[in-house]
């Protein structure tokens, strides 16, 4: 007869979830929607997933968008931490610095409505 007495089952040593604030989440997902971010590499350089960042977008996204807003989104402008703001046009969505130039802006919405 084989006796086994198990002493302690040693794993991987529990740790405590890490808490981000606020502030913090909002100044990488203004990194993570830049032109070209690659949100791999954002998440990498401050160690995390690069799912929880995309949570973190989808998060952001769905605060900035009013329940009251029409289903097509049509014309639909936000802002994201007053850096970035966001026009959906139908399935298109024109991301643009706040300072960026009206009359360029213009010209881009234009284009996007008559494709």
């Amino acid at each position: 007869m084989i006796e086994a007495v198990a002493d302690c089952i040693e794993g991987a040593p529990r740790q405590l979830r890490r808490r981000w604030s606020d502030e913090f989440k909002a100044q990488v997902v203004i990194e993570a929607l830049e032109p070209g971010a690659s949100v791999s590499a954002i998440a990498r350089r401050i160690g995390i997933h690069p799912s929880q960042l995309f949570a973190w977008r989808r998060d952001a996204r769905a605060e900035l968008h009013c329940p009251s807003q029409p289903s097509s989104r049509e014309g639909v402008v936000t802002s994201v931490a007053d850096a970035v703001i966001e026009i959906a046009i139908g399935e298109v969505v024109v991301r643009a610095c706040v300072d960026v130039d009206e009359a360029h802006l213009q010209r881009v919405i234009r284009a996007v409505r008559s494709a």
